[in-house]
């Protein structure tokens, strides 16, 4: 006999806001999923790998407090304890989540691999062996994505780790010797500073012309001379070509994108951090109306809605910036508009040109709006304005110095004829703090819908796109800080999500 619910929803990353506002509803509710509960965040993402960027920080900044007269030798990290703390935090979030979502009468839990069998049908294969078939009114996807395991020849014999395995079965219980990453971008950059703050030889092969691609020009120039200045080999512009193990060691070839040199690296281990793909793979959407992109991503729109009456799609698994604090804005636009109560002239949308990214490297990057260069391709005229660190006098008082290699800076880009802020990049001491009031001020103000995907749209949607939505965000509200994001997981959020207390006085 075929289950039925009001709701289900796969994957339990920030999926589970919707749940949440389906529960208080006293709707009927299945939960799936195949793997740790909790999501990507949680269990191989931005917890644990911060728990091991703060301690690699304290490294940094305990070797560098000597110019500011703090004096301390031998600093070292136990790396027992920051592992103890690590999975302390992961399994018992994880099992927590679990626990809190199996006490509710009202909810199924589905511990399997799910997949559609039709347009609103889902088979289960649970991890017990066993399966299950199930259909619903309202599904929600929120599958995540996974690491993109390149086709490298050589690499499945000589072994690697992912994110995905490194926080799992082969979490090193003490850190590596030397370790190549194969990826520039926030993932692999981020591993190389804990890495190498930790006492690792770590070399960086990264395929793009610049370490994290995404960032401003100037950011990513900033970066590579800190990384470098720590001992980290970066080599930029690279193809990998192949992988072999010799005398004891994995030695990743590659050769240079431009002048076709070829060159080779050895190390103890390889962790790959290209990018990600979607696990759309395993949910056979053929047999549904979603439709994805030509890289596997669930297409949908401003409402979070899928090409499929009844489904969404949020988080990485839509390919729309694969941060936590985006999908929890996602999650938040669907429980609104589905489970508020609210008229559909008060639903919300989602915009994606203020998603905010921190890169929690030493030092932090973090950047909200257009990049120089995009603001002139989008036919800005563009003003550029500088400030650095050493300019004020906390940067002084925190030991920096102007035109010292490591006076980080403030680089905004502002429309020359309105004055208008187009961007915000910051490389530098806390910048994922100091990101914030850009982040505030370009969500403040009226809003009208931005039409993504004009081809998917549910009766309602068609409706309201022709009203011209528009909303106006309050700089003074409370609730305007409740639907502007802050990165994830800086310690921005003790601030900014006073909100969610707020409201549940």
């Amino acid at each position: 006999m075929t289950e039925s619910y009001d709701l289900i929803v796969i994957g339990t990353g920030a999926a589970n806001i919707v749940v949440d506002a389906a529960a208080r509803q006293g709707l009927r509710i299945a939960l799936i999923e195949k793997g740790k509960f909790g999501g990507t965040c949680l269990n191989r993402g931005c917890i644990p790998t911060k728990i091991l960027v703060t301690a690699a920080d304290y490294i940094r900044e305990i070797a560098e407090a000597k110019r500011i007269g703090v004096m301390a030798d031998n600093v070292t990290m136990d790396w027992s304890v920051v592992s103890r703390r690590l999975w302390d935090k992961v399994d018992g979030g994880a099992e927590g989540t679990k626990h809190y979502y199996a006490a509710m009468e009202n909810i199924d839990i589905y511990e399997g691999t799910a997949s559609f069998t039709g347009k609103k049908d889902l088979h289960i294969a649970l991890n017990n062996g066993s399966s299950v078939d199930i259909t619903g009114k309202k599904i929600v996807i929120g599958t995540g994505a996974r690491t993109n395991v390149p086709k490298l020849e050589g690499l499945e014999e000589a072994g690697y780790v992912t994110s995905e395995s490194l926080f799992g079965g082969k979490y090193p219980k003490t850190p590596y010797k030397s370790l190549i990453i194969v990826g520039g971008g926030p993932i692999g950059c981020e591993f190389a500073h804990v890495f190498n703050a930790a006492g690792t030889e770590v070399s960086v092969i990264q395929h793009n012309v610049r370490l994290l691609p995404k960032e401003d020009e100037d950011i990513s120039a900033f970066l590579l001379t800190q990384l470098k200045s720590y001992g980290i080999d970066v080599f930029l512009n690279k193809d990998t070509l192949s992988v072999k193990t010799e005398k004891g060691q994995k030695v990743l070839y590659f050769k240079d994108r431009t002048t076709g040199e070829e060159a080779s690296v050895g190390a103890d281990e390889i962790l790959i951090a290209p990018g990600i793909v979607p696990t759309t793979d395993l949910l056979h959407l053929e047999n549904t109306d979603v439709t994805t992109d030509k890289r596997g991503y669930i297409e949908t729109n401003e409402f979070l809605e899928t090409a499929a009456e009844g489904i969404w799609a949020l988080g990485d698994v839509n390919g729309l910036a694969p941060f936590r604090h985006k999908a929890n804005y996602e999650a938040e636009i669907i429980a609104h508009n589905l489970f508020s109560g609210e008229k559909p002239e008060n639903w919300r949308w989602a915009r994606y040109d203020v998603v905010p990214a921190v890169t929690y490297t030493y030092p932090e990057t973090a950047h909200v709006g257009l990049t120089e260069k995009e603001a002139l391709k989008a036919g800005y005229e563009a003003d550029i304005a500088y400030n650095h660190y050493s300019a004020s006098a906390k940067g002084y008082a925190l030991g920096y110095l102007p035109d010292a290699p490591d006076d980080g800076f403030i680089k905004l880009v502002v429309d020359k004829k309105t004055k208008h802020l187009l961007g915000a990049h910051i490389v530098g001491h806390e910048a994922s703090i100091l990101i914030q009031p850009f982040i505030n001020l370009l969500n403040a103000g009226e809003a009208k819908i931005a039409v993504r995907h004009e081809e998917i749209a549910s009766s309602t949607a068609k409706e309201l796109r022709a009203t011209g939505l528009s909303r106006n965000l309050l700089p003074q509200s409370v609730y305007t800080i409740g639907e502007t994001m802050t990165p994830h997981p800086s310690l921005q959020e003790v601030t900014m999500w006073t909100r969610y207390y707020y409201e549940k006085k």
